[in-house]
């Protein structure tokens, strides 16, 4: 028999267990340009807070997904430390990144670096966790131009190579991650 404060306890880790593996399906679904997995995430008034590309309704900032991408050659979400607070079928959190990215515009490609934080407010709906509103926060920047990613390496020799998109290794090499599902 489990006592009531341990059912709550309960309840917390799942809640908390769900939020992180939320959390960790956008830095997926961004850095392999799965815009149909990232749309998954979102309830369907969530807002969407990624500065100049896009404030506002989050279904608004997943359609320029395809646009803001496509000079990306390479997108690398990290999670490190998050930081949830639950309140019934309500919950926030500050979860900090650190995000690199290869950019290619023409003949340049340079890299950027960033550490920040999501500062994120997420409801249960339906037995579902999702994201009720998300805002990217810049803590520090460290830009690279020229790019100095260097896939051609020694020691990459013979290694899968991540790519943006359903081309990844991954999704040949998973058969219970698939491309467009959470």
């Amino acid at each position: 028999m489990i006592s009531p404060s341990m059912e709550k306890q309960l309840q917390e880790l799942l809640d908390k267990q769900a939020l992180y593996e939320l959390i960790c399906a956008y830095c997926n679904a961004a850095d392999r340009h799965d815009h149909d997995k990232m749309r998954a995430l979102y309830h369907e008034d969530a807002i969407d807070d990624h500065g100049h590309y896009s404030k506002g309704p989050a279904k608004d900032f997943i359609d320029k997904l395809p646009q803001i991408q496509a000079a990306m050659e390479i997108l690398h979400h990290n999670v490190t430390t998050v930081n949830l607070k639950l309140d019934g079928d309500k919950a926030e959190g500050e979860v900090y990144i650190i995000a690199f990215h290869k950019v290619r515009e023409g003949e340049r490609s340079y890299d950027m670096l960033i550490g920040g934080r999501y500062f994120d407010k997420y409801e249960k709906r339906d037995g579902v966790w999702k994201f009720s509103y998300r805002s990217i926060v810049a803590d520090w920047a460290y830009p690279q131009d020229p790019s100095a990613v260097r896939m051609d390496h020694p020691m990459l020799t013979g290694a899968y190579i991540g790519k943006p998109g359903p081309v990844d290794p991954s999704y040949a090499f998973f058969s219970l991650f698939q491309r467009g599902q959470r």
